[in-house]
């Protein structure tokens, strides 16, 4: 049974009702299904054992989802002394941890190295020149990997595109030989990686493909001139599928009537990361990979009550709780969420087209446009779904906004796994001017 599914008509995430949580925490709130977060990281870690899948904590860094993602087996992406602190509270054994970014500070440089990190991966040839110099002072071997930006063309927002040659991302083949070989000079640097990201919400398998073989031919050319990689890191971005939801009934073993949810194949997981490692692990390297979305996505909904409905200028608009200071993805990508309601329609309900919009004073302050919902009334609540990546990660306190609560579903029990800010989190770090 899918993680999230309509028994007696209700939503519930897996045996827990989403109007039953709702009432008790209340909106707007993300849930997330445990078992669903479990099932996905063992995909990744079974898939290709031998590999290593790195969790890019950017997509959902709450403590609990970490650590049940460290005691699956995962190691972790970070991208911010932040993320390497959250990454080492939840468990995550440091030589499964990978530093990347464009912008790594010095004191970033000087915990990852404290800690001793997997690698750091080096973006640019002033941060290799950073790195050794902090490595020398400590006298400290740094691990190295380089990404490469590998100038491959993926279909996804223009925004989620990082592998192209005008992106700020990774450095150019030829630069990526001549910081290798520099490290491998430096009494304090040690080349262990050669990695790359083409992008995020990738859902065609052959970008992915192509970059593991462009990654590959690099590998064995500085294998022959001298540099033995470690591994290679095939990086993340495989895409879940968003759109294409379906309320489907299915006949039960009763002859009763069980609703479920349906949603549209994109490539799973097995093939993802089968024909990722396959070239790889034939050229007899290690692999990394960096997935993110793809393991938490499709685990969390945000719930949210409506306020108010109103049609203006030929648009029926349905006003929320929520807006995009909790869910920005609609405005930032204009991506789409599925919505549905809590209670399912009966199937002569009669639907409207409804744009879903938040309580932000922004335009660009929406959900989802022109949905077919049964009709709404105040007090009714709403599932967006897919949304346990990038949904709380990137909250925000805008206008004067709350950050919502996360609850973790597990069966028919479920944990507070954050709690509601109040407005006194709103002075977070704040001192009154001194007269």
């Amino acid at each position: 049974m899918a993680a999230f599914h309509y028994q007696d008509n209700q939503l519930h995430c897996e045996n827990v009702s989403l109007a039953a949580l709702a009432t008790a925490v209340g909106t707007p709130l993300y849930v997330y299904s445990q078992a669903e977060l479990q099932a996905r990281a063992a995909a990744f870690v079974t898939s290709a054992p031998g590999a290593l899948p790195c969790y890019a904590i950017k997509a959902n860094n709450n403590p609990a989802i970490l650590r049940l993602l460290a005691n699956a087996g995962l190691g972790a992406d970070v991208t911010s002394g932040g993320e390497l602190f959250l990454a080492l509270h939840a468990g995550f054994p440091p030589d499964k941890i990978i530093f990347s970014g464009v912008g790594k500070r010095r004191d970033e440089i000087e915990m990852a190295l404290d800690n001793g990190i997997r690698a750091l991966h080096v973006e640019s040839a002033m941060e290799l020149e950073a790195i050794a110099a902090i490595a020398s002072e400590r006298q400290t071997v740094a691990d190295i990997g380089v990404r490469v930006n590998p100038d491959i063309h993926a279909e996804t927002h223009p925004y989620m595109t990082t592998g192209e040659k005008w992106h700020k991302f990774g450095v150019a083949p030829e630069t990526a030989v001549t910081l290798l070989h520099t490290a491998r000079e430096h009494p304090y640097l040690h080349p262990v990686g050669l990695a790359a990201h083409i992008g995020s919400q990738i859902t065609a398998v052959p970008p992915f493909v192509q970059s593991a073989h462009f990654l590959v031919q690099m590998a064995d050319e500085l294998a022959s001139s001298g540099i033995r990689l470690a591994y290679v890191d095939v990086g993340g971005g495989l895409g879940i599928d968003y759109g294409d939801w379906e309320i489907k009934r299915l006949r039960d073993s009763d002859q009763h009537q069980s609703p479920n949810l349906l949603i549209s194949q994109s490539p799973s997981i097995f093939e993802w990361v089968t024909a990722v490692t396959e070239p790889i692990l034939a050229a007899g390297y290690g692999v990394v990979m960096e997935p993110g979305r793809a393991i938490v996505g499709p685990t969390g909904c945000l719930l949210s009550h409506v306020t108010y409905t109103k049609s203006q200028g030929g648009t029926q608009f349905a006003i929320v709780d929520a807006g995009m200071s909790d869910l920005i993805r609609p405005t930032l990508y204009d991506a789409y969420h599925p919505v549905l309601p809590i209670s399912q329609p009966a199937e002569d309900t009669t639907n409207s087209a409804y744009t879903v919009v938040g309580p932000i004073c922004e335009t660009g302050d929406w959900l989802a446009k022109d949905r077919s919902l049964p009709t709404l009334q105040p007090g009714d609540l709403l599932a967006i779904m897919q949304a346990g990546a990038y949904g709380y990660a990137m909250a925000s306190n805008y206008n004067g906004r709350l950050k919502p609560a996360e609850l973790l579903v597990n069966g028919d029990h479920y944990s507070l796994i954050r709690k509601r800010q109040d407005y006194t989190h709103l002075l977070d770090g704040c001192q009154a001017p001194i007269p």
